[in-house]
């Protein structure tokens, strides 16, 4: 990869750059668009092609109110999505009454060694106004020598009307080829929104 430099010696008087296209660049590669449905399935476009993918959710609205929104991968495409996880969950929020705020671990949404469906968010509101935004980074998920490290950051209007936020991060337990992922809500559909997934030259 080639190092970009200015071309100019003062940074403030900077007018041009070198080349940036070794850089890399974000490729669209499918959407899904949610409409009271059980679960959105990626069933192709996650493989060798790209060393990370990244899925991003737009205005993810829950059927059932206080809802948690959730993935799991497959090693078969789609066939099973049980990869074993071992994961780090935390949070924080704010309630629009300003009652409380917080930051905290969340110990009752990592997994340790588990083959269950790892929270993104959790407490997701049902009400017109509310949704779960955010986005997944899935790396080297073709990789047959490596785990598949992956990280989320989630908001959501929460249930309790508040603005609450995820950080999760973990990894499968797999050495073999990442191809597909599914999301869902713990309980009742996905009743609307959208997601995207992109590709990292």
């Amino acid at each position: 990869m080639s190092i970009v430099k200015l071309n100019d010696r003062a940074v403030s008087n900077a007018t041009t750059f070198g080349s940036i296209s070794s850089l890399g660049e974000m490729v669209f590669i499918s959407k899904a668009t949610a409409s009271s449905s059980a679960s959105i399935e990626f069933t192709s476009g996650i493989d060798s092609t790209y060393k990370e993918y990244v899925f991003y959710f737009v205005n993810i609205h829950p059927a059932t109110d206080d809802t948690t929104f959730q993935f799991n991968m497959s090693t078969d495409g789609g066939s099973n999505y049980n990869v074993t996880k071992t994961t780090t969950f935390f949070v924080d929020y704010h309630f629009e009454n300003d009652v409380a705020t917080d930051l905290q671990y969340g110990t009752s949404h990592d997994l340790a060694q588990s083959t269950a469906y790892q929270t993104l968010d959790y407490g997701v509101g049902a009400d017109n106004d509310q949704q779960i935004s955010g986005y997944l980074n899935l790396f080297n998920p073709s990789s047959t020598t490596f785990v598949k490290h992956f990280m989320a950051r989630m908001v959501n209007a929460y249930s309790y009307d508040a603005s609450h936020n995820t950080h999760v991060a973990g990894y499968g337990n797999t050495t073999s080829p990442i191809n597909a992922i599914k999301f869902q809500m713990s309980s009742g559909n996905i009743d609307a929104g959208q997601i995207l997934l992109f590709g990292v030259n």
